[in-house]
């Protein structure tokens, strides 16, 4: 159910318990303290939020647009009441893709009504060939320079739809594809007190890590195949510049998570890739890591840039995501 059809019907059910539902939602953002909460668009086309503090009234039993100048449609799963706070899962796209393309790939608006998860895949901006991208990293993917704030756009979504629906601050969860995976770990690195956890599937982090200037855990998990042949799994350079390997990736969150202790492989591996035999997929974790916060990686032997997704792919990834939770 799109937010547009649940907002009638949610305005009804929330008519007969005002008193419950609570109308007013505070978040401090980049504007300091008190006041009610402003936007504005930049020249690149990212929606900036500040303020904070309590601001005005926000109705969220009825929902609302959200994204400024770059909207997207909120799933809403039938379970959902105004009064009870929920996660919210963000899925970012491939390069060259869309939201609703990747959100076909992954199906994860079956898992949003089956785990009562808010849900959103907005879309990137598109370069001078057409192609939807997110600016990530320096690898990936804003090949035309145009520096378009993306990092600030997503951070603005979340604060948005926080305004506008009852989100768990403390589970927000990323999942990226490709592109979107870069973009996924960039906002992690920007953003980390409003992420929880993120998973990427093919992407990859910073190659310097100097650049992400992580200020609180984020719960990692990569999914790589070791024959992507778009990013590869031993890692490489895309638009001239350097993308570190699926290994390097996940034992660098190790190190800025503050994990402690050899990566642990005892776990059973999973069948992630249905157009493979047996279970394929090899994992790795991490242990010790501050504040309960997790890393994994899940090592897709023989697995392809676009892996065939088995019957539980989706669901497993979803499986660690809610599993972490901010302190």
């Amino acid at each position: 159910m799109s937010y547009r059809n649940f907002a009638s019907w949610a305005l009804i059910s929330c008519s007969a318990a005002l008193v419950a539902c609570n109308w007013q939602i505070g978040y401090t953002g980049t504007g300091g303290s008190g006041g009610a909460s402003h936007a504005s668009s930049s020249s690149t086309g990212a929606f900036h939020a500040d303020g904070g503090g309590t601001g005005g009234a926000v109705n969220m039993c009825a929902g609302g647009k959200v994204g400024g100048p770059r909207p997207a449609d909120v799933h809403v799963p039938v379970s959902y009441d105004c009064t009870t706070p929920v996660p919210l899962v963000i899925l970012l796209h491939d390069y060259g893709s869309t939201g609703a393309a990747a959100e076909k790939y992954l199906d994860l608006t079956a898992q949003s009504d089956a785990r009562g998860f808010l849900y959103v895949h907005p879309d990137g901006t598109q370069d001078s060939k057409g192609k939807a991208f997110w600016n990530a990293t320096d690898a990936c993917c804003d090949a035309d320079g145009s520096k378009v704030d993306d990092s600030g756009y997503l951070s603005s979504l979340i604060w948005d739809i926080r305004a506008q629906f009852n989100v768990d601050p403390k589970r927000v969860y990323l999942v990226g594809y490709e592109n979107g995976g870069f973009m996924a770990y960039r906002e992690a690195c920007d953003h980390a007190s409003q992420i929880t956890a993120v998973a990427s599937l093919g992407g990859a982090m910073w190659a310097d890590t100097k650049k992400c200037l992580l200020k609180a855990p984020v719960s990692v998990l990569e999914i790589h195949g070791t024959a992507d042949a778009d990013f590869a799994y031993g890692g490489g350079t895309h638009q001239g510049n350097a993308y570190p390997s699926a290994d390097t990736t996940a034992a660098d969150w190790a190190k800025l998570d503050k994990c402690k202790g050899a990566p642990d492989t005892s776990a059973p591996p999973l069948d992630l890739d249905a157009s493979l035999p047996g279970a394929e997929t090899a994992v790795t974790r991490f242990p010790g890591c501050v504040l309960g916060a997790g890393v994994e990686l899940w090592k897709i032997q023989g697995g392809t840039h676009a892996p065939q997704l088995s019957p539980t792919f989706t669901s497993s990834v979803v499986d660690f995501l809610l599993a972490h939770k901010k302190p």
